[in-house]
């Protein structure tokens, strides 16, 4: 995250094309969009709604506010940095425009009025504004990701032999923490992939903490951060500091192909099973995704690309060169939910903060969802794959 790197791979782990830092279902057949297509040069992700009646119906979301007033402050308190300046005016939007439009929406929620009085109230107070899509038309792909807990050690041990590398003192950043690439003597060149990283131990020396399963690495390199439990018992986190710059990669789709995985079948259970059967397998696909990801210990709860908390349900990452980061948001999708055991998907809306990035998110038509720690919320981050819209809020 920093974090939400997605991301996708976990989730069908992959767009079946597929940040930091994403069980997904294959997409169904009809007329396949480009949801990470780019948009045209100049144009802004994110269009204002002039007709009223274009507009969603908030009410359904008013009636579930939990942890929202927590997720505003968070996005509150990075506005507070002088750094947050260097993102606005994003269009007509200014950064003062941005706080005020959460202060705004914090005094309603506080007001504790009904869900139809706080859905007149927002109607009146606030400019909507929904994200192009990836069709220009407002078409968005929804997916899930989530903080995996795994047992690990700071020490290399006979179980623990995987490790998780801090960042490498020759990887060059720019100023706004994009990657540069690695120092040489002639300059600055493009970092290594990850084939060639792990072939050529590069890192030797650096690293972080120990894992005991090489596939439980990958995924800590697609979502962005983890939750390692150490031998003594205690949790400790490990989040996204930097990667390679190497575009991300799925590669569930070859391990489909190549008839390793059913289509039908394809999820992050299915894949944490064939490798567990096939150990040897795992560098063979991992190195086709040739980004590679660098960590840091984390305290406190899991942090997104603002290094703030993210919230369960209510934070979202986004391609963070096209879309205003912090801002409130509202989703209006299909969700998978579980009970008596069993996961169904079921129309969700909801208020949401755009709190992180990941490297498979890109574009105006993909959006992440945080789904929040453990077993449970991969499950349920890896069934999320459906298109939907995505609204941002300015009070007027």
């Amino acid at each position: 995250m920093k974090k939400a790197l997605l991301i996708l791979e976990l989730a069908l782990i992959a767009l079946f094309s597929a940040s930091c830092q994403k069980p997904r279902r294959i997409e169904p057949a009809k007329e396949q969009l480009q949801y990470d297509k780019p948009l045209p040069p100049g144009q802004l992700a994110l269009r204002k709604i002039t007709n009223p009646a274009d507009i969603p119906d908030f009410t359904f979301a008013c009636y579930d506010l939990s942890n929202l007033r927590d997720a505003i402050a968070n996005s509150l308190n990075y506005l507070k940095k002088p750094s947050s300046k260097q993102y606005y005016p994003y269009g007509d939007i200014t950064h003062e425009q941005a706080v005020n439009s959460l202060k705004a929406f914090d005094d309603l929620l506080k007001s504790k009025t009904t869900a139809a009085q706080l859905n007149e109230a927002i109607r009146q107070k606030f400019d909507v504004y929904i994200s192009v899509g990836c069709d220009d038309r407002g078409t968005v792909l929804f997916t899930g990701y989530y903080t995996p807990i795994f047992d690990g050690s700071l020490t290399k041990t006979e179980r623990f032999k995987y490790p998780l590398y801090k960042q490498p003192s020759d990887l060059v950043k720019g100023p706004k923490g994009e990657i540069l690439g690695r120092k040489a003597n002639t300059g600055v060149s493009p970092y290594p992939a990850r084939g060639e990283i792990e072939s050529s131990n590069m890192l030797a020396g650096t690293e972080l903490i120990w894992l005991g399963d090489p596939f439980e690495v990958y995924i800590a390199h697609v979502q962005g951060s983890a939750k390692i439990r150490l031998p003594n018992g205690k949790l400790t986190g490990v989040g996204y500091t930097a990667s390679n710059g190497q575009e991300y990669k799925s590669l569930s789709k070859a391990m489909v192909e190549q008839g390793k995985i059913d289509g039908k079948q394809m999820s992050l259970s299915a894949m944490i099973d064939y490798f567990k059967k096939n150990p040897n397998d795992v560098s063979n696909y991992t190195k086709m995704n040739p980004r590679f990801v660098f960590f840091e210990i984390e305290k406190g709860e899991p942090r997104g690309s603002l290094n703030e908390e993210v919230t369960p349900y209510r934070s979202i990452a986004t391609d963070k060169t096209i879309f205003p980061p912090a801002c409130l948001a509202f989703i209006s999708t299909k969700l998978p939910f579980e009970k008596g055991g069993t996961i169904s998907d079921r129309p969700y809306t909801g208020f949401t903060l755009d709190q992180d990035t990941g490297g498979a998110i890109r574009a105006a038509g993909r959006c992440d969802i945080y789904m929040g720690q453990g077993d449970k919320a991969g499950t349920l981050a890896g069934r999320t794959y459906q298109e939907g819209r995505l609204y941002y809020l300015f009070v007027k």
